[in-house]
């Protein structure tokens, strides 16, 4: 680890820490104190998946109380509304985030072992897998994207769509425009090119993971609790694997899947690798997926997509050659799980190096990098966004901790 970065990280990642125990404005009071993904300006409340990653640098660096304070907000919003919001903001609750809690649940209780904290994590955590398997079942079977589309609908949010993405796509509704976007910043990819402008047909690989990821979750709290359930949740587990092998599985890679036109997507990218991460995979499609990395390796790291799209019709920041610090940990994650040590090695290594490079240059951490040129002159909705982009992000310092980590454990 870069001592100089290392030091600006134990200085300014408290600096992320907020307290508000009641509402004020559009801001929803939290019990407990929370990190927000930057020091300043723009991003200053807590974020639902954001927080994984940032939890995982901070139980690293010894400040686990912190991350089960993130992690005791959560269970305090899903109590609140039913579900956990994309952040602690009263316009944030058009939609949630892709469901890590039971990620984060199990890291916490990795490190404090509390058996009466874990079930009272376990009740919570029953309520969101109830909102996920109920208000985005699919008719498939399998879990989708969707958001509050009435709220989306009745506040216009079409508007900020097309402001995003540079201009309208063809023959799309106000309506359906709105929809597309609450369910689009549900999946945390917004905006990306995976869904052809209809992600309401859709099942996507990388949510259905974390589906079945968050049912083996239930299935081993059950037996660390000694309570009933395991054998329940590992048959939803293995009833969604065998939907997700029906209808996602090509050359051993799981793709999203169009339902309403019956098409398993071309689409590369991150989302495949989802499955490696929580460990979902057979040994056959795990090779599948390290053998199909160079599709998205570069010299920097991990894009978040193959290079698959024509970058001047429409403008994204989910698109090649945009390297996402959550896509690094994943793949890096997926790759150690299987025994690809010297794959994760090359990823750890390259984000780190990327990291640390821009780090030397302006000072500051940053939400992504292009991983083409190595650099911050990223792919975005806006020309001057990059300019904008607020320092000391969370999950940037997180995803670049457990990398160093990983390194340090490997030898390096």
């Amino acid at each position: 680890m870069n001592a100089k970065l290392d030091a600006y990280i134990k200085e300014n990642f408290p600096k992320t820490i907020r307290s508000n125990k009641e509402d004020n404005g559009t801001l929803i009071g939290l019990p407990n104190p929370y990190n927000v993904p930057s020091i300043a300006d723009r991003f200053q409340e807590m974020y639902y998946w954001d927080t994984y990653f940032l939890n995982r640098g901070l139980i690293i660096e010894g400040w686990t109380e912190q991350a089960k304070n993130n992690v005791e907000n959560m269970f305090f919003l899903i109590n609140k509304y039913g579900f956990m919001p994309n952040g602690n903001r009263t316009f944030y609750l058009h939609n949630s985030q892709p469901p890590f809690l039971s990620m984060m649940v199990d890291d916490i209780y990795a490190e404090i072992k509390d058996k009466d904290w874990l079930k009272n994590a376990y009740d919570v955590l029953v309520k969101e897998y109830e909102f996920w398997d109920t208000k985005r079942k699919s008719p498939i079977g399998l879990t989708m994207y969707t958001g509050n589309t009435q709220m989306a609908i009745d506040e216009g949010m079409y508007k900020g769509f097309i402001d995003r993405i540079g201009k309208r796509p063809e023959n799309k509704t106000d309506a359906q425009l709105s929809c597309q976007y609450v369910a689009i910043c549900e999946s945390g990819w917004d905006i990306n090119p995976r869904f052809d402008f209809h992600v309401e047909d859709f099942v996507s690989v990388e949510l259905n993971s974390l589906m079945y990821g968050f049912e083996k979750n239930m299935a081993k709290f059950c037996d660390i609790l000694g309570i009933e359930g395991t054998d329940s949740w590992n048959k939803k587990a293995d009833d969604r694997l065998a939907l997700m092998t029906k209808y996602m599985l090509k050359d051993n890679i799981f793709y999203d899947y169009d339902f309403t036109n019956k098409v398993i997507s071309d689409k590369f990218s991150c989302a495949s690798y989802y499955g490696m991460a929580v460990g979902m995979l057979n040994d056959v499609q795990a090779k599948a997926l390290a053998d199909n990395l160079h599709r998205i390796e570069t010299d920097y790291g991990i894009a978040v997509t193959e290079n698959w799209y024509d970058k001047d019709v429409y403008h994204y920041q989910w698109q090649y050659p945009n390297g996402w610090a959550p896509m690094q940990n994943l793949v890096m994650q997926g790759l150690m799980k299987y025994g690809y040590t010297e794959d994760a090695k090359r990823v750890a290594r390259k984000y780190a190096d990327l990291v640390e490079r821009n780090f030397e240059a302006n000072g500051n951490l940053w939400e992504k990098y292009n991983v083409v040129t190595g650099g911050i002159d990223i792919a975005d909705e806006s020309s001057d966004r990059h300019a904008t982009m607020p320092p000391m992000m969370g999950w940037t310092a997180g995803v670049y901790i457990e990398a160093c980590e990983l390194l340090k454990k490997l030898g390096e």
